[in-house]
């Protein structure tokens, strides 16, 4: 899947299912390079029509993963100004049977609604520890969402 913004990718992830379930690889060593490797990880529960961001990170790079049962749309702004794709924005929908891994890179602007009946899961699995090791440093998070005059508007 395509995406028009630099740096971020869009991967269909494949579930291998049999009579007792499902399996699906999340993340390999040998499909990113190092620095993008998760350092942690955790999964986030959204309520039906909540909205998660918009926000953005001034070094983290996000790895989420939307999982075919839920419903969320998924939106992007490039916000460095140094980008070939300064300004791009994007809108994905997730769900209709198919499972989604988004890298979204260190200066993209990136939110998500859940946009379904019901609570669903995101995973993610940044590539930095939060707050730093024994969560001693700043947040790295600019927190468009506290910003009522922020150009990073999620529609209704």
């Amino acid at each position: 899947m395509k995406c028009d913004i630099e740096g971020v990718l869009i991967k269909e992830l494949v579930r291998h299912t049999d009579e007792r379930g499902w399996l699906m690889e999340l993340f390999r060593q040998d499909e990113l390079e190092e620095e993008l490797y998760p350092a942690m990880s955790y999964v986030s529960l959204t309520e039906p029509g909540q909205v998660r961001g918009p926000h953005e990170h001034r070094e983290q790079t996000d790895f989420f993963v939307f999982f075919r049962e839920s419903h969320f749309r998924l939106f992007l702004w490039d916000n460095r100004k140094k980008s070939p794709s300064f300004g791009k924005t994007f809108q994905l929908e997730t769900g209709a049977e198919k499972d989604l891994a988004v890298l979204v890179p260190p200066g993209v602007v990136h939110a998500y609604k859940n946009m379904g009946p019901d609570t669903r899961l995101v995973f993610n699995a940044p590539n930095r520890l939060y707050r730093g090791e024994e969560r001693r440093d700043a947040v790295d998070e600019i927190r468009h969402e506290d910003d009522p005059n922020s150009p990073f508007k999620i529609p209704g």
